[in-house]
């Protein structure tokens, strides 16, 4: 019996949708009309004799075959990229695409220092990037939309195998006027749990903080609010508290034009380790070891 297989295309096209819950956005990210990509989700139930997508007015629904396609389809689009990632990887290294997402604790910070070196060094390498917080970013690399993340650990990265790039130091950040300014270090003890700002949830850089202290209470009693480490920069020299941040923001100046200073935090795990992780087993491992290199030369 003649049984039908589903193109990759029919496949972009269907785990796109899934991604984005909408015919136009899913049109507009697979780089097709809206009628372009609902011919081919048509053409696929057709030929499988299936309902995986239930269409209102309103919204798309996904039936329970069609989100156990969908699994099915990241895997295999993700097999059929690791293909050609295997021919690519046997020509010259670090020439090509490479699609890297970033948290946003680190991409301002860390990428303009690196990147006008990497253009000049490595011409021929074609690097996307794409700023999301780490859940969503790990999403990425493990659906195939990610080659590679670059990130701050700890963090529950699953398979993956990994490059460190360095050690980012947490500083605690108040205003120059704050009378409990020490003269060199911040112990934990000092910090005042009602004062306290901190990315809101999603950003693995306010758990590092957090865990660095050692102080449940300043789980429960911090202020998780701000969305960027601008943001909280800005808070602070209105005022409005402390906060923590990272070597390399104060090393890209974010503190400058304010009235707000830093001091290191005195404790062993002070620090988070940012690191560039990729799929284990990936056949372009070697190249994302050479990336690594070229990231902590930056």
């Amino acid at each position: 019996m003649s049984v039908y297989q589903p193109t990759l295309k029919q496949l972009q096209y269907l785990v796109a949708l899934h991604e984005h819950e909408h015919f136009g956005r899913a049109a507009e990210a697979s780089f097709v009309s809206q009628s372009t990509l609902s011919a081919g989700l048509r053409d696929l139930e057709t030929l499988l004799g299936v309902v995986l997508v239930e269409r209102t007015k309103r919204n798309v629904r996904f039936t329970p075959l069609g989100n156990a396609v969908v699994a099915k389809a990241h895997r295999i689009l993700r097999e059929a990229e690791e293909l050609s990632d295997l021919i690519h990887a046997s020509s010259q290294p670090l020439c090509g695409e490479i699609r890297m997402s970033v948290i946003p604790t680190i991409a301002p910070f860390l990428l303009p220092r690196m990147l006008p070196r990497l253009r000049q060094e490595r011409p021929n390498l074609k690097l996307f990037l794409r700023e999301e917080p780490s859940a969503q970013a790990m999403e990425s690399l493990h659906h195939g939309r990610a080659d590679c993340v670059l990130l701050a650990l700890p963090f529950a990265c699953g398979e993956v195998e990994k490059e460190t790039i360095e050690l980012d130091a947490l500083f605690v950040a108040f205003p120059k006027d704050d009378p409990r300014d020490p003269p060199a270090e911040i112990s934990p003890e000092l910090i005042d749990e009602n004062r306290l700002l901190l990315l809101e949830d999603g950003h693995c850089l306010k758990d590092h903080a957090l865990s660095a202290c050692n102080r449940p209470e300043l789980r429960a009693s911090a202020t998780m609010i701000g969305t960027s480490l601008h943001t909280l920069v800005q808070m602070v020299d209105n005022g409005l508290g402390l906060t923590m941040l990272p070597e390399m923001a104060l090393d890209a100046g974010i503190l400058n034009g304010t009235n707000v200073i830093a001091r290191p935090l005195k404790s062993d795990t002070a620090n988070r380790e940012i690191a560039l992780v990729w799929r284990r087993n990936s056949p372009r491992s070697e190249e994302f070891r050479l990336l690594a290199e070229e990231l902590r030369a930056g």
